[in-house]
């Protein structure tokens, strides 16, 4: 069986930065086992598998190592092979997933996630987390992931966990965001998953659900501009709608081709 198969670059203009992913377009939902292993094989973050049904899309996430509930870049280059490759007379795209409705607006070269908002509260980590940085957090929030508040964007820029340490942890589907203000933009962040072939993840849009409500009551403004200070790095455009957020990005495609199973 051959199927299609893109890799894209998300939330970039260019190759090579943003955060890769994988996206297979499906005729009809393959068995869970088949679509682990292909995420395995594919050794990105997230593959992104879709299928169309009568009003949309429906469609799952799997990193290399389970599937996953929500996963904003590989949303992003999903919607960017729909409506660059496959149908680029869209510009609304209505996805189906387990964490409900999702939707994306296509307009010029952004893309404009529509998302469930998932403010964190107020929290405590587990020691074992605290321990992993030299740094102490000014403020520790939970939603899906622990969110931990730095004072400057040079410490979230600089800042090395001590993995060994971390993977001793098992957080399930959720990780590890560290965050600051920014100097030239409102907000900035990295992303860690504990026990992860990734353990750091270039840009995650998932995480930004609970970011942009923090944020947008922390800085008393909805409209922001967000920088995930990774390597690859990655610019978020991100809006606050009380229920829902808006995080917009751009994609390039990186490659286009076949898989055989």
């Amino acid at each position: 069986m051959q199927l299609p198969l893109f890799q894209v670059d998300a939330f970039t203009d260019s190759v090579f930065g943003g955060n890769p992913a994988a996206v297979c377009n499906l005729e009809y939902w393959l068995p869970d086992e088949v679509m682990q292993n292909i995420a395995k094989e594919n050794s990105v973050s997230e593959t992104a598998f879709f299928i169309t049904v009568d009003d949309g899309f429906e469609i799952r996430w799997f990193t290399p190592e389970l599937e996953i509930d929500l996963c904003g870049h590989a949303t992003l280059a999903t919607a960017h092979v729909i409506a660059r490759h496959l149908q680029p007379s869209l510009n609304s795209l209505k996805f189906h997933s387990k964490s409900g409705i999702l939707t994306v607006a296509v307009e010029e070269d952004l893309l404009t996630l529509n998302f469930p908002s998932r403010k964190p509260i107020p929290s405590s980590a587990p020691q074992i987390i605290l321990d992993s940085f030299k740094e102490k957090p000014i403020e520790v929030l939970k939603s899906r992931d622990y969110v931990l508040v730095f004072d400057n964007e040079e410490t979230v820029k600089n800042i090395i966990p001590n993995q060994e340490l971390l993977n001793q942890i098992n957080l399930d589907i959720g990780g590890i965001v560290v965050t600051a203000r920014g100097d030239v933009v409102d907000f900035v962040s990295r992303f860690f998953t504990p026990q992860s072939s990734i353990f750091e993840d270039p840009v995650t849009g998932s995480a930004h659900c609970s970011l942009i409500p923090y944020w947008s009551e922390k800085l008393s403004k909805e409209v922001m501009l967000a920088l995930q200070l990774s390597p690859r790095g990655g610019t978020l455009f991100c809006e606050n709608l009380d229920e829902r957020v808006l995080i917009s990005g751009k994609a390039v495609t990186y490659l286009e081709g076949h898989i055989t199973i």
